[in-house]
């Protein structure tokens, strides 16, 4: 077994259940935990850029989509709440990197848009980001990578067809 900390949780449980069966905890612990670090791990390109990964994922929603969303959609584009999406929206509305538009038909319904200045910006961090997130897994060689990518992807097809979208 791995000696890493989830290895060290399920060594306690195995004491205290002798036969019990840990393995979903070996992986999921290991995902969580792994997802837990990723998280907490500010990167310098954000960091510099004063965003948050949630906004910068917002931001990178509307800019990969090619056009303007609502938010109802950015929430679906970023697995997050409505609540969490207007509250990061009203930050990057202030901060002049997103605007909000009335729908010509329907003034109930807003749309989003990247400003000049939002573009810019997404467009200066993306790249930086990714270079940051290869150096995070570069203890990982391409084909160890690429079978973990392929892996991931399956499990993720099995638990979204099984739990549905998690928000």
């Amino acid at each position: 077994m791995t000696d890493d900390t989830v290895a060290a949780v399920v060594r306690q449980w195995q004491t205290v259940h002798p036969g019990l069966d840990t393995s979903p905890m070996e992986l999921i612990g290991r995902i969580n935990r792994c997802a837990a670090l990723l998280q907490q791990a500010v990167s310098a390109p954000l960091r510099e850029a004063g965003l948050s990964r949630a906004e910068f994922d917002l931001l990178g929603a509307l800019r990969r989509s090619g056009r303007d969303l609502t938010p109802s959609e950015l929430a679906r584009e970023t697995f997050a709440s409505g609540a969490a999406v207007t509250k990061r929206l009203r930050q990057l509305i202030e901060r002049g990197l997103v605007e909000r538009i009335a729908d010509d038909r329907d003034r109930r319904v807003a749309h989003v848009r990247l400003t000049g200045r939002g573009r810019e910006t997404i467009d200066t961090v993306l790249p930086a980001q990714l270079e940051f997130e290869r150096a995070a897994l570069a203890g990982l060689g391409e084909q160890q990578r690429d079978a973990l990518g392929e892996q991931l992807a399956e499990l993720l097809i099995q638990l979204e067809g099984r739990l549905g979208t998690l928000r």
